[in-house]
């Protein structure tokens, strides 16, 4: 009778068990991560360094390899690299644009504080965004930012973002807050996006680098990154007025946008790796950044690729 009851028992647990787990899906039940493969050039923030490395993706057991650049930000596409970085006392800082073997092409003084970086696909383009004064994302508008895009093939600088031709909702925008920061160039090396903040709002703006004109595409939009194959830009977006940032995702051909889970409190300009997965770099309690990659469809959470890192750039 004994082994009967405990027979009973164990039948009625592991039917239990069956019934939990059939209710809803387990850890093991999310989606697979998709593979991603490539070279990753990035900066170590370990014990407040700014060494950049490059780590190769999908290869298990993979180590970091130093490389001779210190950037507090750093952009590589095309065999050219930005290096946002230190240049003297002060402090004062550099846009330092290099060939595939390391050599300076050119140097570009910065105004302020480095914050964004971005090269071309064909790696012609070359821009950047350092903060002038303040350094809060706080209020959009309530801080001052340079943005400058430097031509390779002419090796004409536009300083500024400020003296293009802006229209906003149809009408010329001439307000003397504008910011623009956060550029992404498309495969034409002349038509771009951009964060345009004025008025407490601020706008995803298309651009065209040849008529130097820029024309609002929507509101609540920054940081832009245009995707590898030109049809989405991903940005980052306040969930609330003044919420947290997350990550958004915008088709540029049928207009839909969609929000990515998880990715709230980032403050960064994503990275595309390949067409279908993000990368962006994300402050934790626990460490000063790391860097996460999230597919670009929402289908599953971001997790973390680099610990104690920040600036991802997919070595194309």
């Amino acid at each position: 009778m004994l082994v009967g009851v405990v027979a009973m028992v164990l039948v009625v647990v592991a039917g239990g068990g069956y019934v939990i787990s059939a209710a809803g899906p387990g850890p093991d039940d999310a989606p697979a991560a998709k593979p991603i493969a490539g070279d990753l050039l990035y900066v170590d923030l370990t014990g407040g360094l700014d060494q950049v490395r490059t780590l190769r993706l999908g290869s298990p057991g993979a180590k970091p390899a130093a490389t001779s650049q210190r950037c507090q930000r750093v952009y590589a596409a095309g065999g050219t690299t930005v290096c946002l970085r230190l240049a003297g006392p002060g402090p004062s800082y550099e846009a330092a644009v290099l060939d595939p073997s390391g050599a300076e092409l050119r140097t570009v003084g910065l105004a302020g504080i480095p914050n964004r970086a971005r090269v071309s696909a064909s790696g012609k383009i070359v821009s950047w965004t350092s903060f002038v004064t303040g350094d809060s994302y706080s209020v959009p508008g309530g801080f001052s930012t340079r943005t400058g895009v430097l031509d390779l093939r002419t090796g004409a600088v536009a300083d500024t973002l400020e003296d293009f031709h802006t229209t906003v909702e149809g009408a010329e925008n001439r307000a003397a807050d504008r910011n623009f920061w956060g550029v992404t160039v498309a495969a034409d090396d002349r038509t771009f996006y951009a964060t345009m903040a004025s008025a407490n709002r601020t706008w995803l703006m298309r651009g065209d680098l040849v008529t130097r004109t820029m024309t609002g595409v929507r509101q609540t939009a920054e940081c832009p990154s245009l995707s590898p194959d030109g049809t989405r830009v991903a940005y980052k977006k306040r969930v609330r007025r003044l919420g947290p940032w997350e990550l958004a995702v915008l088709d540029l051909r049928t207009g839909k946008e969609l929000g990515l889970p998880g990715t709230e409190g980032i403050d960064d300009q994503a990275a595309w790796l390949d067409d279908a997965t993000l990368a962006y770099g994300k402050v934790r309690q626990d460490s000063p950044s790391a860097i996460y990659a999230v597919p670009a469809d929402g289908s599953a959470p971001p997790r973390v690729l680099v610990e104690n890192a920040a600036s991802p750039a997919p070595v194309r």
